[in-house]
């Protein structure tokens, strides 16, 4: 379907001793990506429960090339590659700048189960929240 772009800003701090963002870094800014999305747009949607009970559940990370802080900002997009009952798959492409045009610098897929924290369980993604996250649905090519 479609694909959710967001604007994340890497900060000084974000660099390491190469003068590069760093692994745990650029894993924070994938945080703040998901966030954007499964926050305040499944909010918007009126699928706000998913800020409420999510949690990571496998995270891989591939670097292409290097992001650092001299940019704006580093265009992300998020796509879902799986919906399950309880959980789905966000594939993320991190720019190293903040257009389309700029290259993808990294590539990672994050697991992520809706949670439910009072009973410490897993949950069923309710409809609400399985109708939001199919907007972001990538559908396997043919």
């Amino acid at each position: 379907m479609g694909v959710f772009v967001a604007q994340v800003r890497p900060r000084w701090s974000d660099m390491d001793a190469y003068g590069h963002v760093n692994h745990a870094r650029t894993v924070t800014l994938m945080e703040e990506a998901r966030v954007q999305m499964l926050f305040r747009g499944a909010a918007a949607q009126a699928a706000g429960e998913l800020s409420k009970g999510l949690i990571v559940v496998k995270l891989d990370v591939h670097y292409r090339a290097p992001l650092f802080t001299d940019v704006e900002s580093l265009r992300t997009e998020i796509a879902v590659t799986r919906l399950q009952v309880s959980n789905f798959v966000l594939r993320y492409a991190i720019h190293t700048g903040p257009a389309e045009a700029d290259p993808v610098g990294v590539t990672a897929t994050t697991t992520m189960a809706a949670f439910d924290f009072e009973r410490q369980a897993p949950r069923r993604i309710t409809e609400p929240e399985r109708a939001f996250l199919a907007t972001w649905l990538e559908l396997p090519s043919a």
